[in-house]
């Protein structure tokens, strides 16, 4: 009886370190998910900032174009281009 015993004993032991090796990793894999999560909003942050960046840089060559006194014309074909870019972000928005 006392090897069977020791082998039951043994056996308790791998399952209890098992159990706590199951909790340790159901926490780590909460803890990466919320990183996940976290830096999925900042990449979401970023890249909204770089939209705005890069209209207000469409916005800033057009206002220095106009400084220049182009063209009526290509002024006017600028407008449109930057007014169908638009056309088209309103499409893909309301997607």
């Amino acid at each position: 009886m006392n090897s069977a015993e020791t082998l039951l004993a043994g056996i308790e032991y791998k399952v209890r370190k098992l159990i706590g090796q199951t909790g340790t990793l159901h926490e780590e894999n909460e803890r990466l998910r919320a990183e996940v999560k976290q830096l999925k909003a900042e990449i979401e942050k970023l890249e909204t900032g770089n939209i705005e960046l890069q209209e207000k840089l469409k916005t800033l060559k057009l206002a220095k174009s106009l400084n220049k006194e182009e063209r009526r014309t290509e002024v006017k074909l600028k407008i449109n281009e930057l007014v169908r870019e638009i056309d088209h972000c309103i499409g893909l928005l309301n997607k």
